[in-house]
């Protein structure tokens, strides 16, 4: 795709799925993609990332914007975040062969369209805002409804730059805009005194004399102080050198931080500039990371046949008439997927009043399905790999001389070996899956149990998959040759089969 936008849409509304499934659906179009959508019960706001062509991405959130004024009621809706509409902020920020200009004539088109279509009246801000006092979102959203609903007609400098002075009765108002890329950034407090994080959103925050680019409030979420921010520019002002500022300022009145967290999605760059920081590497570059050297050389795909550029790519190359990828990429693949739907079900019942008890083993399952994933994804290409080795090594055994017949047969058996070890190490990481996605059912929301079968289908596929693949390798190998590695994996195999996973 030549050009690319990105729009991320606030929605007042993190608690029911049911809403905020029929308002991303509503955004569904040809040449529009989701790239995240981010539902926060406590703040009761959802946050959702797309990126599109121009048009198609206009119609998209247009229409998002009209199913939310449809179902989202702000005389009832409440939450920890600030909000003045039922889509509460909608910024467009320039990716790839656009400007933030292009994304201002977006903003000021869309907010004319909302107006005529919905009557919500429609405020600009930032690079799109009318009027200098209305660049800072919190400026127009002071009060937030309930405040702007009462003003919107009797305040001069409260009346939309697009509709009507009035609010819509359920929807609001609307603020649509222009920006460059935002970290939505949130460091809990181990202290429920919210007056604390007030303290420190204010010495962080640039309009009240702190870092340039940092936008930030103290809150409460779930009985927690939080310091919510935006950082607006992390190139100007590094993430790690504001966390490293929150966790000082917090040291000031006897509290230390706990964790912290994205809310949506982070550049690449903001992360490694982190790892820069605390880990204190010197003569620090990008391309000493090894992704970002294989991008460099295969034009963005991974050293063994692009395998994880995407879903459709993976898939076409599944479909065709080669070897690699093949079975054993797939089952990892499908554990990769068990993971990462297990880890969604828990994070969307962590923190819910429903199941506050289960919190800590909530947070566990995460942290564990998030490293079983990241190692099944590794095995996708580590798969495809091990079986180039094996290739490599019999075609040298082919053509070796005879002083190389011996070391050419043990580099075989090595391949073999790697080959074996690889799909081994998915059939445990899907066993482990399956474990979690049993604890998971009775631990989280019942409303998600279908999530769950198939989290529990794909593990058993991975599962079943990887030791059909160990035993195919495992009579790859000469007659009494590696006995011990053999008798050994039959072993773990038989172990293994012992702990079925769990029937879909």
């Amino acid at each position: 795709m030549a050009s690319l936008i990105e729009c991320v849409p606030n929605f007042s509304e993190g608690r029911e799925k049911s809403r905020v499934d029929a308002i991303v659906n509503a955004m569904k179009r040809d040449g529009v993609y989701l790239l995240d959508c981010e539902m926060d019960a406590d703040h009761n706001r959802s946050v959702v990332t797309l990126v599109g062509e121009r048009e198609p991405l206009l119609a998209a959130v247009l229409s998002g914007i009209g199913k939310a004024t449809e179902l989202i009621d702000l005389n009832v809706q409440r939450g920890a975040h600030p909000r003045l509409g039922a889509t509460d902020v909608v910024p467009f920020i320039p990716i790839e062969g656009f400007t933030l200009e292009d994304c201002v004539l977006m903003a000021r088109e869309l907010g004319q369209k909302v107006w005529e279509q919905f009557r919500v009246p429609v405020y600009f801000y930032e690079a799109a805002a009318a009027s200098p006092e209305r660049v800072n979102l919190e400026n127009i959203r002071r009060g937030q409804f309930e405040v702007i609903r009462e003003e919107i007609s009797s305040v001069a400098s409260r009346r939309p730059d697009v509709g009507d002075p009035r609010c819509h009765p359920t929807a609001g108002a609307v603020v649509i805009g222009a920006r460059k890329f935002l970290v939505a950034y949130n460091v809990y407090l181990q202290t429920k005194d919210v007056e604390i994080a007030k303290k420190i959103a204010k010495a962080v925050r640039f309009s009240s004399g702190g870092f340039r680019a940092v936008k930030a409030m103290g809150i409460e979420v779930r009985g927690q102080a939080q310091v919510s921010m935006n950082l607006t520019d992390t190139d100007l002002t590094p993430i790690a050198r504001v966390f490293e500022f929150v966790k000082r300022e917090a040291a000031r009145y006897g509290v230390q931080t706990q964790s912290s967290e994205f809310v949506g999605l982070v550049p690449k760059r903001t992360i490694e500039n982190a790892a820069e920081w605390f880990l204190q590497v010197e003569n620090f570059d990008s391309s000493l990371i090894l992704e970002n050297r294989l991008a460099a050389v295969t034009g963005g795909k991974s050293a063994v046949g692009g395998l994880r550029v995407g879903v459709e790519p993976f898939v076409e190359q599944l479909a065709a008439p080669t070897a690699v990828p093949g079975g054993g990429s797939a089952s990892a693949a499908a554990g990769a997927m068990a993971a990462g739907l297990a880890a969604m079900v828990a994070g969307m019942s962590r923190g819910k009043k429903a199941y506050i008890q289960f919190d800590a083993e909530l947070a566990e399952a995460q942290a564990n399905l998030g490293v079983l994933r990241e190692e099944l994804k590794s095995a996708i290409d580590a798969d495809a790999a091990s079986y180039q080795a094996v290739v490599s090594a019999y075609r040298a055994q082919k053509n070796a001389d005879p002083q190389q017949v011996h070391g050419a047969a043990l580099a075989v058996a090595e391949a073999l070996r790697g080959a074996a070890d690889v799909p081994l190490h998915v059939a445990e990481c899907a066993s482990q899956i399956s474990t979690w996605v049993g604890a998971l059912r009775k631990r989280t929301n019942p409303k998600m149990g279908s999530d769950l079968t198939v989290a529990a289908a794909l593990a058993k596929a991975a599962f079943d998959g990887a030791l059909a693949n160990v035993e195919i390798n495992l009579e790859s190998f000469d007659a009494g040759t590696e006995t011990s590695f053999i008798e050994a994996a039959r072993i773990k195999v038989t172990e293994l089969r012992k702990k079925q996973p769990e029937k879909p």
